[in-house]
């Protein structure tokens, strides 16, 4: 079974570099405290390692 990942906006994007913008973006947070859930994968662990200052995460394992 594959694990997933609950990935929650904890800091502002205000003041951050564009390309770290569109990387919280693409992994689909729009506002602080929003929580997404994504399959666990290197695209995303690449993604979440380059804005790993602004969210947090946790492993689901299903």
């Amino acid at each position: 079974m594959a694990k997933s990942l609950q990935i929650t906006l904890k800091r502002s994007l205000i003041g951050r570099p564009a390309d770290q913008k569109e990387t919280v973006k693409a992994l689909g947070l729009r506002k602080i405290h929003q929580t997404v859930e994504k399959q666990d994968n290197v695209a995303m662990r690449g993604m979440i390692f380059k804005v790993k200052h602004l969210v947090d995460v946790k492993e689901i394992g299903e």
